[in-house]
């Protein structure tokens, strides 16, 4: 499992990107200096716009905007101390420099967060200086020449290594660590805490003491005496002395839902208001600890595991509660086995947290859908990291036999094909950023740009001017496709069936159109590149259409005692 302190964090919070974390969820598997490097550049120009356009936005001097900025933060996980420690370190330098009229690009050069490699070009978010970029860089230099702050920087910057912030990290790193409700295949893998791989992410646990007792299971005894598959129904009818698991659930094919996926299928998502300086206050920041908690995903709203109401303002749910929906007796059995930076090559590395036992646990129905990272990298040259058919056969198959070794008889497994990535540049590169919107001034192009000059894109070969190779990742896109449509229509296996669906973005796109929608809208914002909670909770219903209409008895039956379960349970515990 990964480390809980190797999180995603947002751009306002940079300085907790030295601890070990990532601004690109692509890089999971490939830790580097010159990643390292690059996540700590686009902290500090994020961080440094948001200074300079909540100066702008409130008519307020720079001192008052950082200010402004830390006071949003909350004091969970020490957020709100670390950001007046740091702005208190490099604050004055900060304000003498965007005084000078100074890019958020030439301050963190100047301040050494951002470095240039020999050979390689300035790597910049903002439009270049009017005088030449060396002139512009030359002269921030000698406005902090004398600065303190450089002495940490000089050598490779570690925010944690500075003598003023390294309790707080050790602080931070205590929480998360002495929080995560499991950290390896042995433990027990349900919690009562939400974040840190707890119940946003599988059913919650009904009796955390007992690892006999969780989501998805046969009931033992019919649950006449405790809820051991806790999906609220357990004891026995005074009436005629039935148990009500028997009465209400037998026969009528429970079965839960298991995501192999990526950061797509977590839902990974950076609220537009957390770097929108003209919407940013307080509130904005207010599900900051839970974010971070949560590597910067949100499953619990996610279209195949969410079990919360969507936020996005359309009617459909995710597949998880449809499956409740039609079966009150699914209550709980979800479980979102996705990994940001996931692909079909690293997937052995954490697959073993699926939870579900041949002999006690209830049929299931998974759905592998690494549909990006198989094409998706961020070096310079992409394409030599791309996957090959060959490979993802190889990878695919033994996940599939991993499968067959552990889930119930009678369980479906759904392979996706990738996405086409061409979307994202033909809808987003001329339209604004959240952080060009206020001054009209950085396109997506430009943002796509920067991080592929710093190598950490989460998809260079996609979110690129370059047509050849945004149709070149594309046409290897389609083989990946092909071979793992391939491999449902050929191969056979004891506990399940195997099938294969298109990820069909297009498909959803048109009918988000009709809606009255554009295409644009079903992008997440601030990083351009994941689909966002309107598109996913489009997919959902997309698969469960085409589940419907293909392969009924994946979805099982529809329970007749429904209503009776609601009458006497209520809401089966909630979620």
């Amino acid at each position: 499992m990964k480390s809980p302190w190797k999180i995603l964090t947002a751009a306002p919070v940079f300085f907790l990107l030295t601890l070990h974390t990532s601004a690109s969820p692509a890089y999971d598997n490939q830790p580097s200096t010159r990643h390292s490097n690059g996540r700590v550049c686009i902290g500090c120009v994020l961080m440094v716009s948001i200074i300079e356009q909540l100066a702008q936005v409130h008519n307020s001097t720079v001192q008052t905007s950082m200010e402004r900025l830390c006071s949003y933060f909350p004091e969970k996980l020490f957020l709100k101390t670390a950001c007046s420690l740091v702005v208190r370190k490099f604050g004055r330098d900060i304000i003498k420099l965007l005084t000078a009229n100074m890019t958020a690009d030439v301050v963190c050069h100047a301040l050494k967060f951002c470095k240039r490699d020999p050979g390689q070009p300035f790597c910049h978010l903002y439009p270049l200086p009017k005088e030449t970029w060396k002139f512009a860089l030359e002269k921030a230099r000698q406005i902090v020449k004398k600065s303190p702050a450089l002495i940490y920087s000089r050598n490779g910057f570690d925010i944690c290594s500075l003598p003023f912030l390294a309790k707080i990290c050790q602080k931070i790193k205590f929480v998360l660590q002495n929080s995560l409700p499991y950290v390896d295949a042995d433990s027990d893998k349900y919690s009562v805490f939400p974040t840190l791989r707890g119940f946003h992410w599988r059913g919650r646990d009904c009796d955390d003491n007992n690892k006999m007792v969780h989501p998805g299971r046969r009931p033992d005894n019919w649950d006449a005496d405790q809820d051991s598959n806790c999906n609220g129904i357990w004891g026995v009818d005074p009436k005629d002395g039935i148990p009500y698991e028997k009465k209400f659930c037998e026969g009528s094919q429970p079965r839960g839902i298991i995501l192999l996926a990526d950061s797509a299928g977590a839902h990974f998502h950076i609220p537009p208001d957390w770097i929108t300086a003209s919407q940013m206050s307080w509130h904005s920041f207010s599900n900051l600890p839970m974010a971070l908690t949560n590597e910067l995903d949100w499953p619990q709203v996610s279209g195949t595991t969410g079990f919360l109401d969507s936020t996005s303002g359309i009617k459909e749910n995710s597949i998880y509660l449809r499956l409740r929906k039609r079966n009150h007796c699914n209550h709980r059995d979800y479980q979102n086995i996705a990994k940001n930076g996931a692909s079909s090559q690293s997937l052995e590395r954490f697959i073993e947290t699926l939870s579900r036992n041949q002999l006690l646990d209830q049929p299931a129905i998974v759905i592998y859908a690494m549909i990006g990272n198989d094409v998706c990298n961020g070096n310079s040259d992409p394409v030599p990291e791309m996957t090959t058919p060959e490979k993802l056969y190889s990878k695919v198959m033994h996940t599939l036999q991993y499968l067959d070794s552990h889930l119930p008889n009678g369980s479906h497994v759904i392979l996706y094909g990738l996405a086409d990535g061409t979307f994202l540049w033909d809808n987003l590169h001329n339209r604004y950023h959240p952080l060009g919107q206020l001054n009209k001034d950085v396109t997506y192009a430009h943002f796509y740009s920067f991080l592929n000059c710093l190598q950490v894109s989460p998809c260079h070969s996609w979110m690129t001017s370059n047509k050849t190779l945004r149709t070149l990742t594309s046409e290897r896109a389609k083989q990946l496709s092909k071979t793992l449509e391939k491999m449902a229509t050929s191969q056979k296996f004891t506990h399940f069936n195997l099938f294969y669906m298109d990820f069909d973005f297009q498909k959803i796109t048109e009918e988000w159109q009709k809606k009255g929608g554009q295409p644009w809208q079903l992008v997440e914002p601030v990083d351009g590149f994941h689909p966002n909670e309107v598109a996913l909770q489009l997919l959902a219903d997309h698969f469960w259409k085409k589940v419907q209409l293909q392969w009924p008895q994946v979805l099982g039956k529809e329970n007749p005692f429904n209503p009776q379960i609601e009458q006497v349970f209520g809401d089966q515990g909630g979620h």
